[in-house]
């Protein structure tokens, strides 16, 4: 005790912790993490869906380019269009047929686009038939 006989007040510590403003700052540096976040995966959500679209359509594609390949007799040239379904998709096809320089050989051109939007193609293939052996 001091020599004057009073106590002397206990020293406050100072304040431990984070001021209003600190809070705040961190929120708003946490939301603006937050929402380049979320676009990120609705982003990435968006080309997962693109590009399941995109190989059954070159599935697609590929299946009428194949058939076209074992028809007997070959296809005329012209221009050929139908619906397809693949893995619970629907999709639209264009296909055209033209000459080539040899007439044994014709170049198909297969277009499969989504029914939605035709004018999209989601695959576009190309290649050549061979005329099959006469029996």
């Amino acid at each position: 005790m001091p020599r004057s006989g009073r106590r002397l007040a206990p020293r406050c510590a100072p304040a431990r912790g984070f001021t209003l403003v600190e809070i705040l700052v961190a929120l708003a540096i946490l939301a603006v993490a937050l929402a380049a976040g979320m676009r990120s995966v609705a982003q990435s959500s968006d080309a997962a869906t693109l590009l399941k679209q995109r190989t059954l359509a070159l599935w697609v594609a590929q299946n009428r380019l194949a058939a076209a390949q074992l028809a007997n007799p070959w296809p005329a040239t012209g221009q050929r269009s139908g619906n397809a379904e693949q893995a619970g998709t629907q999709l639209v096809w264009r296909e055209a047929v033209d000459g080539t320089p040899n007439p044994a050989f014709r170049k198909i051109e297969i277009t499969v686009a989504d029914p939605a939007l035709p004018d999209y193609a989601l695959a576009r293939l190309v290649g050549y038939l061979g005329q099959p052996p006469a029996p």
